[in-house]
């Protein structure tokens, strides 16, 4: 078995031609900080390696200017490098892929985010797929109203969420050996939509 986390994961799923968020890993302060005002503030701070970043209060969101050598000293008493990421607005869902022993590789969309397996509202599908299948696969979960707009907000961009689950079955056929892949999240606004976070296990 090989898993690749977090940067190792995204640089993987970049070469594919997926959308990746702009990040790098640090461990010295003043290059961090160097990099941060090249995205332009505010950025988002991770610890990085195979540590619990929800458990560990490990991630730190919209991180202005005045607060970021704090954050990057607090998460760097936790970890050796930390993770400094363009800071995306928008809702997060989770997408992936699972291998299963009788169907191959299956296909799943869902609302993402640290309550995803609470909420466990998913959608799956058995790969290939048809574009009928992307659309009904993204209407089909409970957070679907949310993604479509509430309260006067502008819906996401669904073009852009269904021709990553596209990607996604056509780099199974590619890659037959992934076991299970997680884009969680996939941060995604009426504009464009990232990975944020990845994990990537090949048998």
């Amino acid at each position: 078995m090989k898993v690749l986390m977090e940067k190792e994961a995204e640089d993987f799923l970049s070469k594919n031609g997926f959308p990746v968020v702009e990040a790098a890993l640090f461990s010295d302060e003043k290059q961090a900080y160097a990099y941060a005002k090249k995205l332009k503030f505010p950025v988002v701070l991770k610890i990085s390696g195979k540590l619990h970043k929800s458990d560990l209060n490990g991630v730190r969101v919209n991180v202005r200017e005045e607060d970021f050598l704090n954050e990057f000293d607090n998460l760097k008493r936790i970890t050796k490098k930390v993770m400094v990421q363009k800071y995306i607005d928008g809702k997060q869902v989770i997408l992936g892929i699972k291998k299963d022993q009788t169907f191959g590789h299956a296909l799943l969309f869902g609302m993402g985010g640290i309550f995803v397996e609470a909420l466990k509202d998913v959608s799956f599908r058995v790969c290939p797929v048809e574009k009928k299948d992307i659309d009904e696969m993204v209407t089909e979960i409970e957070g679907y109203q949310i993604l479509a707009g509430i309260r006067g907000e502008k819906p996401v961009n669904f073009n852009e969420i269904k021709n990553i689950l596209l990607k996604l079955c056509k780099l199974s056929r590619k890659h037959k050996n992934i076991e299970e892949l997680d884009i969680n999240p996939l941060i995604v606004n009426h504009k464009e939509a990232k990975v944020v976070d990845a994990r990537i296990v090949f048998s």
